[in-house]
């Protein structure tokens, strides 16, 4: 009688393994659909009262983009958990039937390109979707049907070589090493960092085009900034990014030697140089400020910890999905969770990155003139589609910028005083608008 109620108590301990997994799955799907529908509805109700940064045209437009993609989000999970619910429950135990079962580290490699494979081609039609009717019909996207398949077909190889050297390293520790969680976690971490150095000058010159910047003021500038800032670089680049997007950005690149300043082609076009110079300002104000590394410490607790959880899960965990736990399976049991831990990591990475780009629009408009740093923010709000307000929740837990609106009134400045008919540029999403009235008939 003994054993047999041992046996019970072994079983429902098993049972509720697998259980709690789900649940926790099912509620942090549960909590991402809920901010999507807080969002859509605070929209929904924001775009059609008094605009604040925009004409009342590209106000609505702004916010029929933002509603657009925060429904296409929420199908996304649907399909992302029912997904999960397979691999967990049926998933695992035909891929291990499918590649056999052993330890070596080919059959690991095989195991992982399935599993990654299988969710690339689930989740395949909702980027087809995003990118060629959503961002097509709002005028953002320049990439054609060859371009993305010719993209696509490099990211596959790099997927091959780089992530199939990475899951044999990963398996090969994982089956030889004690402690395997802990030496995962230093290869992982030592590899992001490592992406980062070989980021500007390896990876993304596959895809894009870089271009020195031609020398002249706006470059002399640029360099003064950077000198002031302490910041030794590789450069000062003009990538092409128009042939994709039509949005703006710049960033600093790399790490070490590496580092590099890269400007989007669409921001020379749209942003005069102060304006310019007052956005690399803030970039430069990161830099400054070491929020680079205070980034990448923040990445290496995060996958300190999920290393350490999910490099912990119990055995029974395995047993009820009808597995042997080989390194493969281990391993896209860890990939498979990292979402949800990453879902709870979201709101204090979004405060810190928050507090960081205050502190770097402080700096910007003291090196490029607050008013320059202004104007350009009022431009990339109009040119990125960026609808002014959110969801406050939504905006706590997601947003690693603060809303516009508070920024602006940080850098001293009354949105209200803001010129609503004032000409901006009419390109990107806003270029087929011809008046406020046309806009608010189609939207009816």
């Amino acid at each position: 009688m003994a054993a047999n109620a041992d046996k019970f108590t072994l079983k429902r301990f098993r049972v509720s393994v697998l259980f709690w997994i789900i649940f926790i799955y099912t509620l942090y799907t549960f909590a991402k659909i809920y901010l999507s529908v807080m969002q859509i509805g605070y929209i929904n109700v924001e775009k059609n009262r008094k605009p604040v940064l925009m004409s009342q045209g590209r106000y609505l437009v702004a916010g029929n983009y933002a509603i657009a993609k925060e429904r296409l989000a929420i199908l996304e999970s649907f399909a992302e958990y029912l997904l999960f619910l397979w691999w967990v429950m049926a998933g695992f135990r035909w891929l291990q039937g499918v590649v056999g079962i052993d330890e070596s580290v080919a059959n690991a490699v095989f195991f992982l390109f399935g599993f990654f494979t299988i969710n690339w081609l689930v989740m395949l039609p909702f980027e087809i979707y995003s990118r060629f009717k959503i961002d097509q019909s709002f005028h953002f996207n320049k990439m054609t049907p060859k371009m993305y398949l010719i993209d696509t077909l490099k990211s596959v190889l790099l997927f091959l070589v780089l992530g199939g050297t990475l899951f044999a390293a990963l398996a090969w520790i994982v089956t030889h090493v004690g402690h395997w969680w802990l030496w995962g976690f230093a290869l992982l971490f030592t590899v992001a960092l490592l992406a980062n150095v070989i980021y500007p000058t390896i990876i993304a010159p596959i895809f894009n085009k870089f271009t020195p910047l031609p020398d002249g003021e706006l470059k002399s500038k640029i360099k003064g900034m950077m000198k002031d800032a302490g910041l030794k670089s590789d450069g000062i680049f003009v990538m092409d990014a128009s042939k994709r997007d039509s949005r703006l950005n710049a960033y600093f690149g790399g790490l070490g030697k590496s580092k590099r300043v890269v400007l989007f082609d669409t921001l020379l076009d749209k942003l005069s140089d102060k304006e310019l110079l007052a956005v690399l300002g803030h970039e430069l104000g990161h830099y400054r400020h070491g929020d680079i590394w205070k980034n990448v410490a923040m990445m290496g607790g995060f996958l300190f910890v999920a290393f350490y959880l999910f490099g912990h899960l119990p055995e029974e965990l395995y047993i009820e999905m009808g597995v042997v736990p080989t390194a493969g399976v281990t391993l896209a049991t860890i990939f498979l969770l990292l979402p949800v831990l990453s879902f709870v990591y979201t709101p204090l990475m979004s405060m810190l990155s928050r507090h960081n780009e205050y502190e770097a629009d402080r700096y910007g408009s003291e090196v490029g003139g607050k008013q320059h740093l202004i104007s350009a923010l009022l431009k990339l709000v109009s040119e990125n589609k960026s609808f002014p307000k959110s969801d406050p929740v939504y905006s706590r837990f997601y947003h690693t910028h603060p809303p516009i609106l508070e920024r602006l009134e940080a850098l001293g400045y009354d949105p209200e005083k803001v010129d609503m008919d004032a000409e901006l540029p009419r390109e990107g999403i806003f270029e087929f608008l011809q008046n406020d009235e046309e806009t608010r008939d189609d939207d009816r």
